[in-house]
């Protein structure tokens, strides 16, 4: 199996690249994260006009039809660079569950909306006390009452939720700890009175909140699927989300190498420049293997998603497991390499750092993954 990439989609990277340099490459999120949200809403406006946001949404609806895999050498840019935004939850969860699971008039009011860089999507999932993702967490409650429902409930850890434009929450409408009774509501921000909070984040880049829902009332017309039968249609787009994840990773990663690689050429010691004494060029090594076997792993975590295959969960799981970790490995010791001035905030090394300690825990822990690697072999 090849997991080269083609032709088109080293044209898409390159011009990503180019694309971001020209808007500052790590200055969009230093700018950011010092307050300047204006330089976020210019990017996504930008790769709108570039029509990349459009990738993977189909023709009909204004975008290019093509699959998982040309959203990763994207997705790989955006981590190099540290992009602030709701990428993921927009082209890599909100598409594909639009796509499969959405009526008609659901795709023609989004999808081509997406596909011009004029609606950014995030995912509101979380609840005080999930650990695990598990149904039984999702105590949300939306309740139907003639053409609406009524929600009543709050989510936590919500990327992004200042600036989304529509929220994509799971809720429960039936039952109370099982799989059945859960229901995916698409809630348009500026349609509603949503309740938001500030929650510290490690990565500045990454801004989260706590969302309360006040008797919210949503047309049952934003229902995503089936009524009480929404929790396989979440796992199905977090298998979508969890594999574009793990090609942001594999970017930072890259750009950790490079990074050091660069460093230890020019940083001088005892005469020489440091990149000669074995204990640098190990673990330059030892970054450089370890961001190959991720590459591989968010490559056909990729594949999977995109071809539906048999070993999705399996194929995202492992890839998120060994990247999460890997990124965290990576981006230390890039700071290591770096020495003292690796620790301030007028290098760049931290960055990365603080974005692979976020990812490390969102939607899922590795030792979570593990697990469901474990479970899915059988064992």
């Amino acid at each position: 199996m090849d997991f080269a990439l083609n032709e088109e989609q080293i044209m898409f990277q390159e011009t990503t690249r180019q694309f971001l340099e020209s808007k500052g490459d790590l200055a969009i999120s230093r700018s950011y994260m010092e307050g300047n949200e204006q330089v976020s809403e210019e990017l996504w406006d930008g790769l709108g006009k570039l029509g990349f946001m459009g990738i993977n949404v189909p023709e009909s609806y204004g975008g290019i039809s093509l699959g998982a895999l040309s959203l990763v050498p994207i997705f790989e840019e955006m981590g190099r660079a540290v992009v602030p935004g709701p990428y993921p939850e927009t082209l890599a969860f909100a598409v594909p569950l639009l796509e499969t699971y959405g009526s008609e008039a659901q795709k023609n009011a989004y999808l081509p909306q997406i596909s011009q860089g004029k609606r950014k999507f995030t995912l509101a999932m979380e609840e005080s006390g999930d650990k695990n993702s598990s149904p039984a967490n999702i105590q949300t409650r939306a309740e139907r009452r003639g053409e609406e429902y009524l929600v009543q409930g709050s989510k936590i850890l919500v990327p992004h939720a200042d600036i989304a434009d529509t929220l994509i929450v799971p809720v429960r409408t039936g039952g109370s700890h099982s799989e059945y009774g859960i229901s995916l509501l698409l809630i348009d921000t500026d349609q509603v009175s949503l309740e938001l909070k500030t929650t510290q984040s490690m990565d500045e880049t990454r801004k989260m909140f706590s969302v309360t829902f006040q008797e919210v009332k949503v047309p049952k017309t934003q229902l995503l699927g089936p009524e009480n039968a929404g929790w396989p249609i979440l796992q199905f787009g977090l298998y979508h989300l969890n594999a574009a994840l793990c090609s942001t990773m594999v970017g930072g990663m890259d750009r950790t190498v490079d990074m050091a690689t660069e460093y230890a050429k020019t940083r001088e010691q005892f005469g020489q420049p440091i990149g000669r004494f074995q204990a640098v060029k190990h673990k330059i090594v030892d970054m450089k293997l370890a961001l190959e076997n991720a590459r591989s792993l968010s490559y056909y975590a990729a594949w999977a998603v995109e071809n539906n295959s048999e070993d999705m969960a399996e194929a995202v799981s492992m890839a998120r497991s060994y990247t999460s970790e890997a990124y965290i490995d990576s981006a230390g010791s890039n700071i290591q390499i770096h020495g003292g001035m690796g620790f301030t905030w007028e290098y760049n090394c931290h960055l990365f750092l603080k974005r692979a300690r976020f990812l490390e825990n969102y939607l899922g822990s590795p030792r979570y993954h593990r697990e469901t690697v474990a479970s899915e072999l059988g064992w």
